[in-house]
């Protein structure tokens, strides 16, 4: 029996997924009867992890052409089908917790991913997969910002202005509680009651 204990659970679920996306491109007949049992071995029938590993291979499988275009666009110079069968189910995996199903933060999918990228490819590979995912996650975060700004226009002007004028009142408050001194300063020596200079 593998030792895993230097592996969180669901690490080890990716670790597995990945192989299934590998199997599965590499044997395209690979039935969803074969592919559960395959998950169920590797992780000694344990429910939820399996159904945590199937739910992502089934993601992934899903949104694959969203996916591929994700890395496409990221990928300066390199054709998804042109990469190395293992680096592509890598990234696969990533874009798919990073930009689709998000039950993790951004930074640690990338981190997931490198470290599969560590066990089973290259470290030039790590740096590989570290870069596009970099790029894929910044295009996404342009991508809501434009999309906020396309559907709550009148929202974002409103909080700016909001914004602005809580600035000038702000500033008027602290011109305000400067001015009483400066006149009373400046009026001392023509009040009738005012002390003489001395």
């Amino acid at each position: 029996m593998r030792d895993f204990s230097n592996m969180t659970r669901r690490s080890r679920g990716r670790e597995v997924a990945l192989q299934v996306l590998y199997q599965v491109e590499q044997n395209p007949g690979m039935s969803l009867a074969e592919v559960r049992l395959f998950i169920q071995r590797r992780l000694l029938g344990e429910r939820k992890l399996c159904e945590f590993t199937e739910g992502l291979v089934a993601g992934v499988k899903e949104h694959l052409a969203r996916i591929d275009e994700a890395i496409s666009a990221a990928a300066d110079n390199w054709r998804v089908d042109r990469m190395a069968a293992i680096d592509r189910n890598i990234l696969r995996l990533g874009v798919y917790e990073m930009i689709i199903c998000r039950e993790i933060p951004s930074k640690v999918a990338i981190n997931e991913a490198l470290e599969l990228a560590k066990r089973y490819s290259t470290a030039q590979s790590s740096r590989f997969v570290n870069g596009i995912l970099d790029r894929v996650l910044q295009s996404e975060l342009q991508s809501q910002a434009q999309a906020i700004m396309a559907t709550h226009p009148a929202r974002i002007e409103a909080a700016r202005m909001a914004e602005q004028e809580a600035r000038e009142a702000a500033a008027a408050a602290a011109g305000a509680d400067a001015a009483p001194g400066d006149d009373e300063a400046g009026q001392a020596g023509t009040r009738p009651d005012a002390p003489p200079a001395e």
